[in-house]
């Protein structure tokens, strides 16, 4: 087994039948999957992926550019998709899913057993909030008190709110430029998540994965605004979609 690098929080668990890699949204890390262990059974093994620039990274420069993270992601995580996997991203996490799982496919990859895409519309639809969102600490700040990504530690502490900006900034452009490439359907099951209070990306836009599922599609809508992820009801539908595709690939 490789050892973990700084893309992953945790080491992979040897005895599990999948590895769930999570992509975070924008501005955010791997923490924001931190207490999903305790969700899944053994059979699961969460990796939550953190991108350079934040938490432990703090100090590495970001990427903006897609080409970029997929030479990483090969890199750090190809490596580690020759057992089952699944993704899912949430937001940009959804964009960088998708894109990876396509490059590792393009590549000769074997595919995920599953691709979760949460709080994000499809790759041609675009998130016109997100779109429109200026390059100025102003238009990012307006942004970020509309969607609720604006918590109360974060509006407390100045220097806190500084480094969130300018990590946002840099995810918007990576964003942009995931939404630039390929977009072609993927063979294997898709699963779409949406907030059911998601003023940033509607049930109809997420809804448009469709499209990219030649493996089978399904559409989720849960109770939460755009940070469902800080939730308890994700990580319980996905423990149930993984449980029943581990029964399947037994039967």
């Amino acid at each position: 087994m490789s050892r973990p690098t700084g893309y992953l929080a945790v080491r992979p668990n040897p005895g599990a039948s999948l590895r769930l890699f999570c992509f975070h949204h924008a501005g955010a890390g791997a923490l924001s999957f931190a207490r999903w262990t305790q969700v899944f059974g053994p059979e699961v093994s969460v990796l939550p992926v953190r991108l350079p620039g934040r938490e432990a990274r703090l100090r590495e420069p970001r990427i903006r550019d897609a080409a970029l993270l997929m030479r990483e992601l090969d890199e750090h995580l190809g490596p580690l998709l020759d057992e089952p996997y699944a993704f899912y991203g949430h937001s940009l996490g959804a964009l960088i899913a998708y894109s990876y799982a396509l490059h590792h496919l393009r590549r000769g990859g074997r595919a995920p057993q599953l691709l979760a895409a949460g709080a994000c519309s499809a790759p041609h639809v675009g998130m016109p909030m997100l779109d429109g969102c200026g390059p100025s600490d102003d238009d990012i700040i307006g942004f970020l008190h509309h969607t609720g990504g604006m918590r109360g530690e974060l509006a407390e502490r100045p220097e806190w709110l500084r480094l969130t900006v300018g990590i946002i900034r840099d995810d918007l452009a990576l964003a942009r430029s995931l939404r630039a490439g390929p977009r072609l359907p993927l063979p294997c099951p898709v699963l779409a998540v949406a907030g059911r209070g998601d003023e940033v990306v509607p049930p109809e836009s997420v809804g448009a994965w469709r499209d990219y599922a030649d493996g089978g599609f399904r559409m989720a809508v849960i109770d939460g605004d755009h940070f469902f992820v800080r939730g308890s009801a994700l990580p319980k539908l996905l423990r149930t979609e993984l449980n029943e595709r581990l029964t399947l690939a037994r039967t």
